[in-house]
């Protein structure tokens, strides 16, 4: 049972039932929040996840990344992977359909509604709930989203991907390539698609 009476983009778990059948992960991740509830903690799954045989390497992994697991490759490549839960929340994502905007297109939006909703293991960090709350995503449909951005888009995000990269990342670390993606997205749906071109730099000058 989702609990959304959190951190904005964020919610906890709570057991409503145990499944006869389940991931011993999922099992060992369940805790009590001492008012006889059981949440399954983020913090506590992506520790189960990083000690799993089937995801753990005999190779001592590079530190972890939010949500993310390294895991090495060779000894010389790694690859980072990020573990998601499946939610049945349709809620939200009629919330974000009904929304006025200039993109996507109606019938984008469509075909983004049945991709569904996700959680990541990623807590909001100032939240008294640190290691219990999980980050309410839509990877599915941002990837079908970010597919669709047009040509003045996709240049002004791969602009600020190498400001993250070059200039803010070594002096704030929380601005990630995530919250890039979110602010193009929002600026798309703000804007007129005819208009894009020309609000190129004053995008970049904004963000």
């Amino acid at each position: 049972m989702m609990d959304t009476r959190a951190y904005s983009g964020h919610c906890r778990l709570f057991l409503a039932r145990l499944a006869r059948r389940h991931l011993k992960i999922i099992h060992d991740a369940l805790c009590d929040n001492g008012h006889e509830d059981v949440l399954l903690s983020s913090g506590l799954f992506l520790d189960e996840i990083s000690e799993d045989p089937y995801t753990n390497s005999s190779v001592v992994n590079h530190e972890r990344a939010g949500p993310s697991l390294p895991t090495p490759i060779g000894g010389e490549l790694h690859t980072d992977s990020v573990f998601a839960l499946r939610c049945h929340c349709p809620s939200i994502l009629q919330r974000w359909a009904s929304t006025p905007r200039h993109w996507p297109s109606p019938v984008l939006v469509q075909k983004v509604i049945p991709l569904g909703t996700y959680v990541t293991a990623v807590d909001f960090k100032e939240s008294e709930f640190k290691h219990m709350e999980w980050r309410i995503c839509f990877n599915t449909g941002e990837s079908e989203l970010m597919n669709q951005l047009n040509d003045t888009h996709t240049k002004v995000y791969v602009m600020l991907k190498l400001i993250v990269k070059d200039v803010l990342m070594p002096l704030k670390k929380e601005i990630t390539s995530y919250v890039m993606k979110n602010i193009i997205l929002w600026q798309a749906e703000s804007n007129p698609q005819n208009n894009a071109q020309s609000f190129f730099f004053d995008w970049l000058h904004d963000d």
